[in-house]
């Protein structure tokens, strides 16, 4: 599992739009990794409304934004479409990239239990090495906690 201060393995996955992404070809970019449960829900809606209408800012500050959840790339491609979304959404249905960051966990959902994509989000600095995590967030104002969290260039 990736820990604060330490590189960030290399991870490649396939976004809504069909292309591969890996972590490595960011290099030289802060790079904002956010994990969400699930596309086109409530609370996954508003977080991916907040980033991309801070994605000009994150832009400024030489960072991309990138968003994983175990929904399809063709979950995702509508997902993407539906927010105007401008940035890639990893689809993580092998769970490597969940289980890198330690994300999946026990929840509880009107009483049932079951393993799923807690929300999470970490800060990779233009090294490659993790500067920064928020794990079991709360959406309302936490792209503006990240943003801060990132140099003006």
């Amino acid at each position: 599992m990736v820990e604060v201060g330490k590189k960030v393995g290399a991870l490649k996955g396939h976004t809504g739009s069909g292309q591969s992404l890996s972590l490595s070809s960011l290099k030289g970019k802060w790079v904002v990794v956010y994990f969400y449960p699930k596309d086109s829900t409530p609370g996954c809606t508003t977080e991916a409304q907040g980033f991309r209408d801070a994605y000009d800012e994150f832009s400024e500050r030489n960072a991309e934004v990138i968003g994983v959840s175990r929904d399809s790339e063709k979950s995702h491609a509508n997902f993407a479409s539906k927010q105007s979304l401008p940035f890639p959404l990893i689809a993580d249905t092998d769970e490597t990239w969940c289980n890198a960051f330690g994300v999946i966990a026990e929840k509880v959902l009107y009483g049932k239990r079951h393993m799923g994509v807690v929300r999470s989000t970490f800060l990779i600095d233009p090294d490659g090495k993790l500067a920064h995590q928020w794990r079991n967030i709360k959406v309302a104002g936490h792209v503006d906690a990240v943003l801060e969290r990132i140099p003006p260039r």
